[in-house]
């Protein structure tokens, strides 16, 4: 197995695993590499230090550093924090989203914590008519349970 850090061109830094090198330039150049974050192909291997592992050798635990705050690394893992605290505390209704919320907001139906789809001519007119309503982009790797 080999593990690569990958890094697509707008910096999201993220790891890949493949059987072989050959196996990661075969998914490449088929573009099925593709960035977690913002679904980009165009994606880069980063240099990385190989792992050896030396039979019976053991190292002192290494302490955990902390990631710096403001860096792109834990920007991105607050992001997709929150994104994973709304999609586990919100139901989806699809393409009924505008029509749910609607119904919500005029006291048709109980009032939930509800995410679908939405266009932008569709936003600006729940906005119009007082209804709180917040653009969220979901890649559709985040829309399925994330391991």
């Amino acid at each position: 197995m080999k593990v690569l850090n990958l890094q697509c061109r707008h910096g999201h830094g993220f790891e890949g695993w493949f059987s072989s090198e050959d196996d990661y330039r075969s998914q490449h150049a088929r573009g099925l590499v593709e960035c977690p974050l913002c679904a980009d192909t165009e994606v880069s291997k980063l240099p990385s230090a190989p792992r050896l592992n030396l039979s019976g050798a053991k190292d002192a635990p290494a302490e955990a550093k902390p990631v710096a705050a403001g860096s792109s690394g834990s920007m991105q893992a607050l992001w997709l924090q929150a994104l994973r605290h709304v999609i586990e505390n919100t139901e989806d209704v699809g393409e009924r989203f505008v029509e749910e919320a609607r119904r919500m907001h005029y006291g048709e139906s109980d009032a939930r914590n509800i995410r679908g789809q939405a266009t932008r001519e569709e936003t600006e007119a729940l906005q119009e008519e007082g209804i709180e309503v917040m653009p969220l982009p979901l890649l559709p790797a985040l829309k399925e349970p994330v391991q």
